[in-house]
């Protein structure tokens, strides 16, 4: 019915230990409220982030790995509750009586409804104070320990990435759950009830030739919108919504355009990154503090904001790579993702491997062009 799944080790990186996604943060609520020792989750935070944390193996009701300290290696293993029959039951039945329920989870996501729907039925998905049950070969008497800490932090990660994780630890795997699911929702024939397709068979099929792709639509207009003569709710400026509804067709239609071309979609961003594009894009949507963050978006998108605000640690070689062509300047100074020349001028190393040109100006270091792959080639104008 259910079976161990393996994942690689995390690398070195600086990344919260939180969570980004709510169920992931539940996850690490749970594992913190049981703590006694803040001392011990704050050392768990680091061996997490520093890559410290082996292949992790999860398994219905158990998550083990080995974890590595200066001293010694550990063996850690958290314990959480398998649902019971009745209870996947139950939980396959709140699944199906929204359609949205299945399509959230295979696309990442787990929505707030379908655990409070579940829990209102009886079933548990999300650990409480107390249900996990953390355990290492230390000999550290606090549970959780920094090595079961560390652990516990780094699944967080994973349930960010894919909620079926969390499914796998009370007791049944993505595949299992699917064809219990495709069962449980086949479509009556008469008396009888026809079986559905399970989902080894409906991969093994032969697939239907698909429709033509649609055209494009053209764009259009914020006088085409027909939200031009709604009236905005209160606390919204006079044309806030007009602006609003055009960015979120203009976003659909670039999304459709990267589906018919095979090309990268836009990027995800948090609620902070698209207040600063929405301000970029429509000025009226702004004001005089984010003015920094308009300029560093215009100028690099989504990875010129992230070197505005946060700095990383890349790797060494591309940094003395980037020295040595810039030894001509007098003064070069690194600091994680950055390379001040002299007093006045600065390179900042996004995540794809661009610079971004940086001036200090009245006192604030400011973006002052496009990023470049070469650093020999970028300008700061005054």
């Amino acid at each position: 019915m259910s079976g161990a799944q393996g994942f690689p080790a995390f690398s070195r990186q600086r990344r919260s230990t939180r969570g980004r996604s709510w169920w992931a943060r539940a996850w690490v609520q749970a594992m913190e409220d049981t703590s006694l020792d803040n001392n011990q989750l704050r050392k768990g935070r680091q061996y997490a982030n520093s890559g410290q944390v082996g292949t992790i193996t999860i398994s219905p009701g158990r998550i083990a790995a080995t974890v590595y300290a200066p001293e010694d290696t550990y063996e850690s293993v958290v314990q959480v509750d398998e649902l019971s029959d009745d209870d996947w039951r139950r939980f396959r039945e709140q699944v199906a009586a929204r359609a949205g329920h299945l399509a959230a989870l295979l696309d990442g996501e787990m929505p707030h409804n379908l655990v409070e729907a579940a829990s209102d039925a009886g079933v548990a998905l999300l650990p409480g104070i107390g249900d996990l049950d953390p355990s290492c070969t230390c000999d550290a008497w606090e549970l959780p320990c920094q090595h079961a800490a560390a652990l516990c932090y780094q699944v967080a990660w994973l349930l960010d990435d894919d909620p079926f994780v969390l499914l796998l630890l009370r007791g049944r795997t993505r595949d299992t759950l699917l064809d219990a699911l495709q069962v449980s929702t086949a479509v009556p024939d008469t008396p009888a009830v026809r079986r559905g397709v399970s989902v080894a068979e409906a991969v093994a099929a032969d697939p239907s030739p698909l429709p033509e792709p649609p055209s494009l639509p053209a764009k259009i207009t914020i006088d085409q919108l027909a939200a031009a003569g709604i009236e905005p709710p209160d606390g919204f400026g006079p044309f806030t919504l007009q602006f609003l509804v055009l960015d979120a067709a203009r976003r659909a239609r670039s999304m459709l355009n990267a589906l018919l071309h095979d090309t990268a979609v836009p990027d995800t961003l948090d609620e902070h990154q698209d207040t600063i594009r929405l301000a970029a894009d429509f000025p009226e949507l702004g004001d005089e503090s984010l003015a920094l963050g308009i300029q560093a978006w215009r100028y690099g998108g989504a990875s010129g904001l992230d070197v505005l605000e946060r700095t990383w640690t890349p790797d060494e070689a591309v940094l003395n790579r980037a020295r040595t062509e810039l030894l001509a300047a007098e003064d070069v100074r690194v600091s994680e993702n950055w390379l001040t020349l002299g007093v006045d001028l600065q390179l900042r190393l996004d995540r794809h491997g661009r610079w971004h040109p940086y001036r200090l100006l009245d006192d604030s270091w400011t973006p002052v062009g496009p990023p470049s792959k070469d650093p020999l080639v970028l300008e700061w104008p005054e």
